[in-house]
């Protein structure tokens, strides 16, 4: 009997800076692997604020700052392009997570659509709220952007889209990305080789406190 594949669920969004620096790492993680990815997507400004997060404009000068230094660091680190204040930045992601969505409905392989959505805010200056540019990221990715686009305002998505925010909230999320193994949350991309030793070395998850 061969041994179940490993399952990420992955919370992440669009306009999120570090779901995009680590966005390459994490999918060689899984390829690695062989790993099966939940993909979720998440209004992150809700879930800034319901576990106390502000947007980035509305951090701390010090906070705003330090910032810019770890996007110059990780930039070189990781060797990927990388804009510090992009064009098209803050968006709304909405309309993009709901073509992601659709696709996912379908059975359809989006990890190539995903690094595209992020790559597109924060490397390329592309508008993600824009229905063209969203139509153009799929098709470029193997997907029929036109077919998933035409289910945008389909009522199923929109309720999908919000349960999986209020899942995140729920589960205690204050940021992205997260990635849960085995229920284990690991914050950020700089955990992403914590990530990976849980996978491979198969010890037991480390489960957040219900009541720290």
């Amino acid at each position: 009997m061969s041994a179940k594949r490993p399952k990420i669920e992955y919370y992440f969004s669009f306009i999120s800076l570090w779901s995009y620096v680590g966005s390459l790492v994490f999918q060689g993680i899984v390829k690695r692997h062989d790993v099966e990815v939940e993909y979720k997507p998440i209004d992150l400004l809700a879930v800034f604020a319901a576990g106390g997060g502000k947007p980035v404009r509305e951090r701390p000068l010090p906070r705003q700052a330090y910032r810019l230094v770890e996007m110059q660091r990780w930039k070189a680190i990781r060797d990927i392009p990388l804009v510090t204040w992009p064009k098209y930045y803050p968006a709304d992601p909405s309309l993009g997570h709901r073509v992601l969505l659709a696709a996912i409905r379908e059975g359809s392989e989006v990890s190539a659509f995903v690094h595209a959505g992020l790559k597109a805010v924060w490397a390329d200056e592309l508008d993600i709220e824009d229905a063209d540019t969203l139509v153009r990221l799929a098709n470029q990715s193997g997907l029929d952007g036109a077919r998933l686009l035409a289910q945008e305002s389909d009522p199923v998505l929109n309720v999908r889209e919000s349960a999986l925010t209020r899942e995140a909230i729920d589960r205690r999320l204050f940021g992205a990305p997260f990635y849960f193994y085995r229920d284990e949350p690991f914050w950020g991309q700089d955990r992403l080789d914590q990530v990976e030793e849980a996978i491979v070395s198969g010890r037991p998850p480390i489960l957040a406190p219900v009541d720290p």
